[in-house]
Order: C-alpha cells, then sequence, then structure tokens
C-alpha cells in the first residue's frame, strides 16, 4: 500500500470534546521537542503549575498535569485517595459518575451511590440522605459537570455537605474547567481533575489536577501503598514538585505540555471569570436561537451547562443522518447521545476556541436545514 502523510480534514467541532484547537497552541505545539529534565522545561513545568492554579482558583502546591487523558485524572484522583474497603460515595447522574463507581470498585473501594437522574443536577438532599444514614463513608465522588447529559451539579453545595459529615471530595470537572465557575480554595474542594480538550481548547492527552493539604497528608499516611505505580503521587511528585532539582519518573509529553502552557496563557489573558461569562451568555445565545427552530434543550435551565448543550431530537427525525449531513454538508461534528439517551439527544459544544457567535449561527442555521430539507 502506497502510504502518505495524514492530512486530516478542517472540522468545525462542536461536539463533547475536543474542542477546536487555538492556532497560538497548534503553533506552540510545533516548536523544538528539548529533554524532561532540561531546566528550561522544568521552568516551563512550574509556570504551567502557577497557571492550573489560576484556572483552579486555587493556591494548592500540589497541582499539575497528569501525563494522560481525563479518564487517567479521574483514576488518579481515586487510586490516590481511596484506599481498598474505604467507603466512598459515589453520585451517579450520568456516564461519568457510573465510571467514577467502576474505578472505585477496581481499587479494591466500597462504593455507596447516591442515585441521580439522567439530565439532572445531583441531588443535594439525595447526597445528605446517604451520609446521614452511613456514618463509614469517609470520601465523597461527583462530577461538576455531566459530560454525557450536560447537566451542571452545585459543587459548592455538595461540598459543604460532605465537609459537615467529615467526607473528602473528589471532583470530576472535565468539563467545566474554564467554561464555569469553580472556585477549589472558596469552596474547600479536596482533589479536583479536568481534560485538557475541553474548555481549555488544547489536545487531549493532559489531565490537569489539584490536591489540598488535607488530600495530601492523607495520601501520605496511608495503610497501603497506591495500587498504580505510574499514578502514585508519592512517586509523581519528585517530577512534580517544588524546586529544580526533579526526580525522573516518566519522560513527559513535552510537546503538548508547551500546548497545555500556550492555552493557559491564553486563559489568563481573557481573565477566568471572562471566560466564565463568555461561556454563559454563547449558551444562552444558542438556547434561544434553538427554540427559534423549534428545538428544545433536554436539561431544565437552571441545571444546564452553558458549554455542553443536549437538545431534545424531534420525533420522526433520523440522529444518525443529521448528525452524518452535518459533517459531510458543514464540517460540523456534533455528538449523538450515550446510554439511557442514545438517539434521544445530540450533545453541542461550545467550549473553549469553539464557543463563538460565528459557530452558534452555523450550527442553527445546519441543524436547521438538515433536520427541514431532507
Amino acid at each position: 500500500m502506497n502510504y502518505k502523510p495524514f492530512i486530516p480534514p478542517e472540522r468545525i467541532l462542536m461536539g463533547p470534546g475536543p474542542s477546536n484547537i487555538h492556532p497560538n497552541v497548534l503553533s506552540a505545539m510545533s516548536r523544538e521537542t528539548i529533554g524532561h529534565l532540561d531546566p528550561e522545561f522544568i521552568r516551563l513545568m512550574d509556570e504551567i503549575k502557577d497557571l492550573l492554579k489560576y484556572a483552579f482558583q486555587t493556591s494548592n502546591d500540589v497541582t499539575f498535569a497528569v501525563s494522560a487523558p481525563g479518564s487517567v485524572g479521574m483514576e488518579s484522583a481515586i487510586v490516590n485517595l481511596a484506599e481498598p474497603g474505604e467507603k466512598v460515595a459515589v453520585c451517579v447522574n450520568g456516564v461519568f459518575g457510573s465510571r467514577m463507581k467502576d474505578i472505585i470498585e477496581r481499587c479494591g473501594g466500597a462504593p455507596v451511590v447516591v442515585e441521580g437522574e439522567w439530565g439532572r443536577a445531583v441531588d443535594p438532599s439525595s447526597l445528605e440522605k446517604v451520609l446521614s444514614q452511613d456514618a463509614g463513608i469517609s470520601v465523597v465522588a461527583f462530577v461538576h459537570a455531566e459530560t454525557s447529559t450536560g447537566a451542571l451539579s452545585d459543587v459548592k453545595t455538595l461540598a459543604e455537605i460532605a465537609r459537615h459529615h467529615d467526607c473528602y471530595t473528589i471532583v470530576d470537572t472535565v468539563t467545566s474547567l474554564g467554561g464555569s465557575e469553580l472556585k477549589v480554595d472558596e469552596w474547600q474542594l479536596d482533589v479536583v481533575y479536568s481534560g485538557s480538550q475541553k474548555c481549555l481548547s488544547c489536545p487531549p492527552g493532559l489531565s490537569p489536577i489539584t490536591f489540598s493539604n488535607k488530600a495530601v497528608q492523607k495520601i501520605k499516611n496511608r495503610k497501603t501503598r497506591v495500587q498504580s505505580w505510574f499514578m502514585d503521587l508519592n512517586l509523581v511528585l519528585g517530577y512534580w514538585g517544588s524546586g529544580g532539582r526533579r526526580t525522573y519518573h516518566h519522560t513527559a509529553p513535552i510537546n503538548s505540555l508547551y500546548g497545555l502552557h500556550e492555552s493557559l496563557l491564553l486563559l489568563k489573558e481573557e481573565g477566568i471569570e471572562n471566560a466564565w461569562k463568555r461561556h454563559s451568555n454563547n449558551g444562552k445565545l444558542f438556547c434561544g436561537e434553538l427554540n427559534s427552530i423549534g428545538l428544545k434543550p433536554y436539561v431544565p435551565e437552571h441545571e444546564r451547562l452553558a458549554q455542553l448543550i443536549t437538545i431534545n431530537i424531534p420525533d420522526g427525525t433520523d440522529d444518525a443522518y443529521v448528525r452524518k449531513n452535518l459533517l459531510e454538508k458543514y464540517n460540523l461534528e456534533i455528538g449523538a447521545g450515550l446510554g439511557p439517551l442514545t438517539g434521544k439527544v445530540w450533545r453541542v459544544g461550545l467550549m473553549g476556541y469553539s464557543s463563538s457567535k460565528k459557530n452558534i449561527d452555523l450550527c442553527i442555521t445546519a441543524l436547521n436545514n438538515s433536520i427541514n430539507n431532507r
């Protein structure tokens, strides 16, 4: 076979992730590769840590990027904080809450499920009830922005309930970091992880994560070793810790970290509160335009993500045909429903660099034409 260099098509990415990459980020990733222990690269790592602290709104010393996608960030959080046999209350209102439960089980933990409705925020009263009935629970895990449904949960309130019951918190912010209000220190969150490919508009493959001092102390005083060598925080900090002297742990994805650094510079330049506001405004604009063409968001307004909106598929509409038509005629990607929402909703992302009025206008036109002009 005559293989040739791969030239990807130019797509407008408005699915659940990845989002389109800012040109500055792509340019940064093409720069000369240097060693992962080069003093200049160590300096870059320190800047990334500081910029991630800004994005998370935290002063946590243990803040860095896991060299793997958000799912490994999830696993890193759980495998470090939860020991075998430890009870973890896990709020399940979509695919990624279910994934948390699966990982807890695989780590030997004992998940106690707080059942929620798909397409709705986690109900704080349900968490309160579970924690009140089981004093043995020591960790609470939940998703801030449930990517499978487009529901946004009240992290501040959930964390307050967890603290009232002397529980640590693990928070999934893969789709919310940089797009929804998130204040790690003010809300006293313990372990918070995210992904690079959503509102940060960086390629997939990195998972920003931050640990509170309280969480770090718990991890250092574990009765058992962390089950994963690669994700063991006690080892990783030899590489991502403070100061110029670093211990080899693994070969970091150097050029990907160039890209993350650039994306965080762009976030800092825009201002975190401005980024939250841009996503919020564009989400409201998009939902208003949906109504004008007869489409309805799936999630109630007060629980709805601004940067990932699920849309009810009209009766009689061919889900796969519409998505295929958008891709072939408009170079526009949107996402299908997952789990029980398969064939019932579309998931449209307005994340990071993809969150713009130009993209909103195109998506509305393309959806309207694809549904009505078949």
